[in-house]
């Protein structure tokens, strides 16, 4: 009976802490920069290996699509970096 009754103010603390914290973050978010998500990473990243790995492979096969999946991927990171960082610059006050 003593232990259930720190498991429920344990869980209430938790509870408050979680509500304190996600009342605090309304600012933030506006500030936030849509160019800078790990999934649109991803997809910029992962549609450049994709890329270059079609055009690897077309040009020397196994080994070219390799090579060109990695270039492609290096490719990708690269553009995302810099779509991140025009945002910023755009949105500098």
């Amino acid at each position: 009976m003593r232990k259930k009754k720190w498991v429920n103010l344990i869980s209430m603390l938790i509870v408050a802490c979680l509500l304190a914290l996600s009342l605090g973050t309304g600012a933030s978010a506006q500030r936030r920069n849509p160019e800078a998500g790990k999934k649109k990473a991803a997809k910029r990243i992962g549609i450049g290996a994709a890329i270059g790995a079609g055009a690897g492979g077309l040009i020397g096969g196994r080994k070219g699509a390799l090579v060109g999946a990695g270039m492609g991927a290096g490719g990708g990171t690269l553009y995302h970096i810099h779509k991140k960082r025009a945002y910023s610059r755009r949105r500098q006050r």
